[in-house]
């Protein structure tokens, strides 16, 4: 700032070098009050606010990773979708096998009808096999269970958040004849004996055998003169009634996942909401507060602009001196 008497000298003038920085300071000003509106941020380099740009980088990551989890869910739920239509055809076809049995069951039937009735149960198990093996996603074999030996339950584990330790495990028990009606995965079982009752009489009229390839399990019926009986069948209807609640505590477990799933699905959403928000008020333009700057430094700017040519005019005065 220029100081009493500093008019007078010509060699340094100095009330236009104060008038110089003056404009330099607001021409910066306005520079930055441009690119802040140009990009819509408010800090572009660290330098403009260092904490909040650490804050705000945090506060990315965090959204990065709230973002993937909520795909990953996502894929969660389309896993279990899958699973579960399964479940529905697979229930559906114990449901017919109950039928069948209860109608062979009935003593108005012949050998030759159960026969007949006993090779559409078959069919209905080797369906079951097929649904089975057609679930899969990815390269995960969704309802043969364990890997080793088809029996068991397929553990599932997702990332269900952006921290480690979020994650949400789901077993997927097999659903496989040899799962629902041998489920001790013995050799053979004989869920169809009625000793004494005629027809068989050791235990071998209905069977459940996993000693096929797969080890899915495959369901037998006796013919010919040990045949399985009205008695063989009424025993095989509490069998399927055994497999039919244990589809129903898979199809509930199924569900209870979704349940959780779901809830994760709104709270990765409404976290990556609130995280947004957070980056958005450290980071972004309040653009009425800098379209208001933007008119106060043009005002000062042209205001320091006519001060520095007053200023450069002030020595001419001094040659009054020399007239």
């Amino acid at each position: 700032m220029s100081s009493f008497g500093d008019l007078n000298r010509v060699n340094t003038n100095i009330q236009s070098l104060d008038s110089q920085l003056s404009l330099n300071r607001i021409n910066r000003g306005l520079a930055e009050n441009q690119l802040r509106m140009s990009t819509g941020l408010r800090i572009n380099r660290a330098e403009d606010d260092a904490a909040g740009y650490s804050i705000a980088t945090k506060l990315n990551s965090r959204v990065a990773g709230l973002d993937q989890a909520l795909q990953n869910v996502g894929d969660a739920k389309s896993v279990l979708d899958i699973a579960e239509s399964s479940f529905d055809t697979i229930m559906d076809s114990l449901i017919e096998m109950k039928g069948l049995a209860t109608q062979a069951a009935n003593d108005t039937l012949g050998d030759t009808e159960r026969g007949y009735i006993g090779e559409q149960i078959a069919a209905l198990g080797e369906d079951i096999n097929q649904i089975a093996n057609q679930t899969v996603f990815q390269d995960f074999d969704l309802l043969n269970g364990a890997e080793a030996g088809n029996t068991g339950a397929l553990s599932l584990t997702f990332q269900v958040g952006e921290r480690a330790e979020d994650t949400l495990t789901t077993d997927i028990d097999a659903v496989n004849v040899a799962a629902l009606f041998n489920p001790e995965n013995t050799g053979v079982n004989n869920v169809g004996d009625a000793a004494g009752a005629g027809g068989a009489t050791d235990g071998s009229a209905i069977t459940v055998s996993v000693a096929d390839a797969n080890n899915q399990g495959t369901i037998t019926f006796a013919t010919g003169t040990d045949g399985a009986n009205s008695a063989d069948f009424r025993a095989f209807i509490s069998t399927i009634d055994d497999a039919i609640d244990s589809m129903s505590e898979r199809v509930n477990d199924i569900g209870i996942a979704q349940s959780s799933l779901s809830v994760r699905e709104v709270t990765l959403s409404q976290g990556i909401s609130a995280n947004q928000s957070a980056v958005s008020r450290i980071m972004d333009t309040d653009f009425a507060k800098e379209q208001s700057e933007s008119v106060r430094l043009q005002i000062l700017q042209q205001t320091a602009t006519s001060a520095l040519a007053q200023a450069n005019m002030g020595p001419q005065s001094v040659l009054g001196f020399l007239g």
